[in-house]
């Protein structure tokens, strides 16, 4: 059996299937995978409006699906793959899950962690932006704009 190793590219992509889902649902529009050994271990999208929970985030929902799947809750060999750069609270989930990698399409310049508190995920959490991010622009851009 022959292992395929995908790309930041590849698994953004998946990401972004599940932020079309949350599209399709009337949900902010992002999505979220996480990758550990090369397999997709979690998948999510935004529930904060199907659930009224402010914290049923992407993030939040991948991290919880992730750490079902391991047994454990650290994710230090895990990767997140999230369309929109987390906001405060799903960086300090990713902090307190000692994630290993974070790789982000596109960065939020109102509520991204990165305008608040640069020093919030765990120190040896590698992160990774621009990935896909037109694509994940363009998904939130369009949604906006039906909503206005």
């Amino acid at each position: 059996m022959t292992l395929t190793i995908f790309s930041d590219d590849h698994y953004m992509g998946e990401a972004l299937k599940e932020a079309r889902k949350a599209m399709e649902a009337d949900e902010v529009p992002v999505g979220a995978v996480i990758v550990c050994d090369n397999v997709i271990i979690a998948r999510a999208h935004n529930l904060t409006e199907r659930l009224n929970d402010v914290t049923a985030h992407a993030e939040m929902q991948a991290f919880t699906a992730a750490a079902e799947y391991l047994g454990g809750k650290y994710l230090k060999e895990c990767t997140l793959y999230v369309t929109l750069e987390p906001c405060v609270m799903c960086a300090g989930a990713a902090q307190w899950a000692q994630l290993g990698k974070i790789v982000v399409g596109a960065m939020d310049e109102k509520r991204g962690f990165s305008q608040y508190a640069h020093n919030i995920l765990h120190p040896k959490t590698k992160l990774v932006t621009g990935v896909r991010a037109e694509e994940s622009v363009r998904l939130l851009t369009d949604f906006f704009q039906k909503k206005r």
